[in-house]
């Protein structure tokens, strides 16, 4: 929800660290990789309850997530860049409350809750982008995105501010995730609807022509048969 609206603030604030690094030589993929790696790292610290090194860890992981896009920006995007950085974000958001369930059993029904919202609204995000890019849409919220990115209410900046939450609150994560949970169902649902009315309105338009078009050699062939 409020992705769009910082990602100004967040450019001015990486675009010199970002040309600092392309200067010796790391590239994006390198970053994405290393901080997925230390992202990784604050399960088995919540597991353990190490709740500010798990924040440190998140903290870490989210700054990488910036200075991957920025180093992008200078040093050229690329494909793969695209791919990595939304794959393994989207693997950390899934794995990140499996540190509260290992760390109650009494987390496991709400973390599992939380997980399963996720899947939703990562595959409704996926989804759509993936049939944006085959009509050659574009989201203007977004145009330094590597892929189509939909927002909703529960986004990247949402997210994170729940992990934090959770981190220095931990004996209410069950009510974090309870409704961040039900939150994301809205979301997902907004995607759908939004994906259903999208792409049927532009299958109607491509379907009309086509209709006419294959209407006109029926008739005519019918009409050839009829005279012989």
């Amino acid at each position: 929800m409020f992705d769009a609206r910082i990602q100004p603030l967040q450019k001015r604030l990486l675009d010199r660290p970002a040309t600092w690094l392309v200067t010796r030589g790391i590239g994006a993929d390198q970053i994405t990789i290393a901080g997925f790696a230390i992202g990784l790292l604050a399960v088995p610290a919540i597991a353990f309850g190490i709740y500010w090194a798990g924040l440190l860890f998140l903290i870490v992981n989210r700054l990488a997530d910036g200075l991957d896009g920025a180093v992008a920006r200078i040093s050229g995007p690329t494909d793969r860049g695209a791919f990595l950085d939304i794959a393994l974000d989207f693997v950390f958001y899934a794995v990140f409350p499996l540190g509260f369930a290992i760390a109650n059993p009494a987390n496991a029904l709400p973390a599992a809750v939380l997980i399963a919202a996720f899947v939703g609204t990562g595959s409704s995000f996926l989804a759509f982008a993936a049939i944006a890019a085959k009509r050659g849409d574009t989201a203007d919220a977004f145009p330094t995105k590597g892929i189509y990115y939909l927002g909703g209410l529960t986004e990247g900046f949402e997210t994170i501010a729940l992990f934090i939450l959770m981190l220095l609150w931990p004996s209410l994560f069950p009510l974090l995730a309870y409704l961040f949970s039900a939150a994301c169902a809205l979301t997902t649902l907004l995607r759908w609807s939004h994906g259903w009315t999208a792409f049927a309105s532009i299958d109607m338009k491509e379907q009309k022509p086509q209709d006419s078009n294959d209407t006109q050699p029926q008739s005519q062939s019918a009409s050839t048969q009829d005279v012989s």
